[in-house]
């Protein structure tokens, strides 16, 4: 029986590979272009978990430093679940996705704790823990374990839409679960790590979303993409993102030497963060009458002067644009920390404290370009 064929399906000449031909291929092709990773050098469930977790919606690139500063901070899972929730927010300050540090810290407090510091080792006891999906309980349990669960990212979708010419939305159950059928059949039970490692490696360097090897690919004369030139078009993703637009004006209460902030609570963005008196509106509004407006301001405006007010600083997020305005008020010697029990949470703070502080990248951008914080 031939192992790869060809077959006519809805009027379109689909390529058909056998899971043994692929699996070896892609695995071959691994094994001589690996990139020299620390997670790749061991089996602990631990580290594996946490690079995971931190290039889930990460470039490699950005995500190394952070793995090695998590790794030397927190050294193992008992280490993390110990530590307080700010000290694991400032270690990710710059990742963005803070809910993803708020689970990491949930799931090594129940690791620790309820586990004893075991990792669960099968795919289903994996998928109970705060913060771990299908995707990363698949990786998990394969590469930590060599359990036979198969891995579906990004770059799975990718390589499998293109080569096999699957067009199943992505975005849809219908697709996530052929894309699922698809990745599990052709998994090498023997080395489920090593092969899902092996096409999330492939599509990461190799199949690429834009300007992918195709002249030198390995799966060149059968890819469906490459036969029909649809690698622009593949995977299939219609799910449309709605952008929001957001316009803050921040007023900096500064004593002395002394910043005022509050820590973040709530749903919204940046949960657990600190950041400075906020006011938020439809659109740029001048300070000045903010100033008179603001019922809080309004009580301490007698006894604070504008020093300065930023540019606008544009931050964005991958469902928000925000466009940030700086105001940095002087208070008066007489000017008493009473006077800001109108807004609740908000204390001076030193620089030297400010610095130890988890914080939006925005507002580290301000502090350090102004000179504030280095």
């Amino acid at each position: 029986m031939l192992n790869a064929v060809l077959k006519t399906f809805a009027g379109r000449i689909v390529y058909l590979m056998g899971s043994r031909d692929f699996s070896k291929k892609i695995i071959d092709w691994y094994l001589l272009n690996p990139r020299d990773l620390p997670w790749r050098k061991t089996k602990d469930p631990y580290r594996i978990w946490l690079s995971e977790i931190i290039l889930q919606q990460t470039r490699v690139a950005q995500g190394l430093p952070y793995y090695l500063q998590f790794v030397r901070n927190f050294p193992n899972v008992k280490a993390l679940a110990n530590a307080p929730l700010e000290k694991v927010l400032r270690t990710w300050q710059g990742l963005g996705y803070y809910s993803r540090a708020r689970n990491l810290h949930a799931c090594a407090k129940e690791i620790a704790f309820k586990y004893n510091g075991k990792f669960p080792d099968t795919y289903s006891n994996l998928l109970t823990l705060p913060g771990i999906g299908s995707y990363t309980a698949a990786a998990l349990s394969s590469i930590a374990f060599d359990k036979p669960d198969a891995v579906v990212d990004g770059n799975v979708f990718r390589v499998l839409s293109r080569i096999f010419g699957i067009q199943e939305d992505i975005s849809s159950s219908i697709g996530k679960k052929t894309f699922y059928n698809k990745a599990q059949a052709l998994l090498d039970p023997k080395q489920p790590g090593t092969f899902n490692q092996a096409i999330m490696e492939f599509g990461a360097l190799h199949c690429t979303p834009k300007s992918p090897g195709c002249v030198d690919c390995i799966f060149a004369s059968g890819c469906y993409a490459n036969k029909n030139q649809m690698q622009a078009l593949l995977p299939v993703n219609n799910k449309k993102v709605k952008v929001r637009n957001r316009y803050f004006t921040y007023f900096i209460l500064m004593k002395g030497n002394k910043m005022a902030l509050k820590k973040r609570e709530g749903k919204d963005i940046w949960s657990g963060l600190y950041d400075f008196y906020l006011i938020e509106g439809l659109k740029r509004k001048k300070p000045e009458s903010i100033l008179s407006e603001d019922h809080v301001l309004k009580t301490i405006r007698n006894k604070a002067t504008i020093v300065s007010q930023s540019e606008a600083y544009k931050h964005i997020l991958t469902h928000q644009r925000i466009e940030a305005t700086f105001v940095i008020l002087s208070l008066s010697r007489d000017f008493l920390i009473k006077d800001l029990k109108g807004i609740k949470g908000l204390k001076f703070y030193s620089s030297k404290e400010i610095l130890a502080l988890p914080k939006p990248v925005l507002i580290s951008r301000f502090l350090s370009k102004n000179g504030i914080l280095e």
